[in-house]
C-alpha cells in the first residue's frame, strides 16, 4: 500500500497533522517511536497556555489529541525510523519493523532535553539527576533540590517543585531570566525559591545519589559547593533528527530548515513542530504546524 502521507512522530504536531490529514481524506499513517502519544507534553504537569483549556494536565491534553486522531480512524504503527529513501515519486520510510511507502512525509519528531555535559550527570541520572520535574518531583517531597536554567521550563519546574519541596535553588548562568514575566513574578514571590545568579554547575557530586553541586560564580570568579538531594536540569532542548539528518537540510543547531509552510529542502517532505526552525516552540504552534503541513501536502499532491 502506498500512503498519501506518513507522519513521523505523534506529539501535538504529528497528531494535529493526522487529524487534518484524515479530514482531507488522505491515506494517512502515523509512525511513533513510543506506544504513548503526546510527545513532551506528557511530562508537563499543567498546560496553562493552550487556548480554551486553561490548567489542563499535559498527559490529559496528549490523550485528547490521540483520542481525536483515533476518532478519525488514523492508522498508527509503533516503530523506530532508521532512514528515508526516495524512488522517483515514491518515498520509503525505513523502520525496525519494516518499510512503508508514501507519496509525502511529515517529519514531526520533536525534541529532547539538552544535557549539561558535566561530571556526575550521566552517572547519577535517575539517582537525583532528572530532566522532568513533573515526573520525578514527588520523590523529593520535603527535601532540598536545585533547578538549572533560566527559561520558561526552568521557572515552571521551580514553581512546581516549590509546592512540595522544603527548598528550591534556581541556578542560572546569567543575571536575568529568559522566561515569561508572569513566571518570573511568581518565582520572586515564592518564599522557598532562592535564585543563584551568574553561576554554572561544574560537577554533580554523590555516591549512588546526588548529594551536592560544585558551582562556579562567573561574576565573582568563586567556586562553592551546594548540598542538595536532587537536581532538575532545564537548559533547553535538542531536535530529534539523528535518524533523518541525511534526508533534509538542517541548520547549525540540528533543526530542520523549514518555514511556516513547513516545506523542507526536499520536495514532498515537510517538517512540523519543535523539530523545525521557528522562533516559538509551544503546543499551540506545534498543532498549527500540523495543520499547515497537511495543506502543504495537499498542494504538493495536486501539483500546486
Amino acid at each position: 500500500m502506498v500512503y498519501d502521507v506518513i507522519i513521523i512522530g505523534s506529539g501535538p504536531a504529528g497528531l494535529a497533522a493526522a487529524i487534518y490529514g484524515k479530514r482531507a481524506r488522505l491515506r494517512t499513517l502515523v509512525i511513533e517511536k513510543q506506544p504513548m502519544s503526546g510527545g513532551q507534553i506528557l511530562n508537563t504537569y499543567e498546560v496553562d497556555n493552550y487556548p480554551g483549556l486553561p490548567g489542563i494536565g499535559g498527559f490529559e491534553l496528549g490523550q485528547k489529541f490521540r483520542e481525536h486522531a483515533e476518532k478519525m480512524e488514523t492508522e498508527f504503527v509503533t516503530a523506530e525510523v532508521t532512514g528515508i529513501a526516495e524512488e522517483e515519486e515514491i518515498k520509503r520510510v525505513l523502520t525496525d519493523k519494516g518499510e512503508y511507502e508514501t507519496k509525502t512525509i511529515i517529519l514531526a519528531t520533536g525534541a529532547n532535553h539538552r544535557k549539561l555535559g558535566v561530571p556526575g550527570e550521566e552517572e547519577l541520572c535517575g539517582m537525583g539527576v532528572s530532566y522532568c520535574a513533573t515526573c520525578d518531583g514527588a520523590f523529593f517531597r520535603g527535601r532540598t533540590v536545585a533547578v538549572v536554567g533560566g527559561g520558561d521550563v526552568a521557572l515552571e519546574d521551580a514553581l512546581f517543585l516549590a509546592r512540595a519541596c522544603k527548598k528550591v535553588y534556581l541556578i542560572h548562568r546569567r543575571n536575568e531570566f529568559r522566561g515569561a514575566k508572569v513566571l518570573q513574578e511568581q518565582v520572586a514571590q515564592a518564599e522557598n525559591i532562592e535564585v543563584i545568579w551568574d553561576t554554572v554547575v561544574e560537577e554533580i557530586k554523590g555516591d549512588g545519589q546526588v548529594q551536592a553541586l560544585a558551582l562556579f560564580d562567573k561574576k565573582k570568579e568563586e567556586k562553592s559547593e551546594l548540598p542538595v538531594d536532587g537536581v532538575f536540569i532545564a537548559v533547553g532542548i535538542e531536535p530529534n533528527t539523528a535518524q533523518i539528518e541525511d534526508a533534509v537540510e538542517l541548520d547549525e543547531g540540528g533543526y530542520i530548515i523549514a518555514g511556516e509552510n513547513t516545506k523542507t529542502s526536499v520536495p514532498g517532505i515537510f517538517a512540523a513542530g519543535d523539530v523545525r526552525t521557528k522562533p516559538l516552540r509551544q503546543v499551540v504552534t506545534a498543532a498549527a504546524d500540523g495543520a499547515n503541513a497537511i495543506t502543504a501536502v495537499e498542494n504538493y499532491l495536486h501539483g500546486l
